[in-house]
């Protein structure tokens, strides 16, 4: 394998045809401004499930760019254009010397949503959009991403601090609670790594992370293995959840998250 092929090693074979057309498309679009593609998501957490999961990924750009050219990224990776195998593309395009800095800001450029199961997004504009779902992803991306293309993930992506990611967690986890358009499975499992991340520092895949919720909570325990089975199914076999107990549970959650938070002072 190839230098050119080498950092697609690390990603699921199902996705690595793509994602070398989407690095080499984006290439083709940003030319010289390109300063780094990093997967993110359940691809750098190792616990990517075709047919289920998305395809994460965060691209760097200096500039920033010209709006016409975010235009045309946006058109050549519209999965009209370029077929995504995955259950959707979700990916987003930020100043590089914004991401180099901590922020609890979302901050992008583009925020692009395509693919069979995703519903449509193209977005320029971040004022007024929930920053949450950009702090933990670049929290992630620091973390566990996986440079496709420019320096590695760390040297780019700064991680946030506590107090710009406690306040993201938060809003994860009521978005969750909520559960408008979320599956239920998610909504457990993404509680399941909230709660994780608070007790270890550290970002784990989201079967993990309810492995150590149940393992640890009894009370929940039948509520997250049974989120467990249903997350392994495609999304449109998800199982039903009882929702008294998935809104108990994230009560819970959020109680968690209030006590890390208030432990590091956030």
């Amino acid at each position: 394998m190839d230098a050119q092929t080498e950092p697609f090693r690390a990603v699921p074979a199902e996705v690595r045809p793509y994602l070398a057309e989407l690095v080499g498309r984006t290439h083709a679009v940003c030319g010289p401004r390109l300063a780094g593609v990093v997967a993110v998501g359940s691809l750098a957490l190792g616990d990517y499930r075709h047919g289920r999961s998305d395809v994460d990924v965060t691209v760097l750009v200096e500039g920033p760019p010209p709006a016409a050219v975010l235009r045309e990224l946006a058109a050549a990776l519209d999965h009209r254009r370029l077929p995504c195998p995955a259950a959707g593309l979700e990916l987003v395009v930020y100043p590089a010397e914004f991401a180099r800095v901590p922020s609890g800001e979302a901050g992008y450029l583009l925020d692009l949503n395509t693919g069979a199961q995703l519903p449509g997004r193209t977005a320029f504009d971040p004022a007024g959009a929930p920053s949450f779902w950009y702090v933990i992803d670049r929290s992630v991306a620091h973390q566990s991403g996986i440079a496709l293309y420019g320096p590695p993930a760390p040297e780019v992506i700064a991680a946030p601090g506590p107090a710009e990611l406690y306040p993201a967690i938060r809003a994860s986890v009521r978005e969750h609670d909520d559960g408008e358009g979320h599956l239920a499975d998610n909504r457990v499992l993404n509680g399941c790594r909230s709660v994780a991340y608070c007790r270890t520092g550290r970002w784990s895949a989201k079967r993990d992370a309810a492995r150590q919720v149940a393992a640890a909570e009894e009370e929940f325990r039948p509520l997250v293995e049974a989120a467990v089975r249903s997350f392994e199914r495609p999304r449109a076999a998800a199982l039903p959840l009882p929702g008294p107990q998935v809104r108990s549970f994230l009560a819970w959650v959020r109680a968690r998250v209030d006590e890390s938070a208030a432990a590091v002072g956030a």
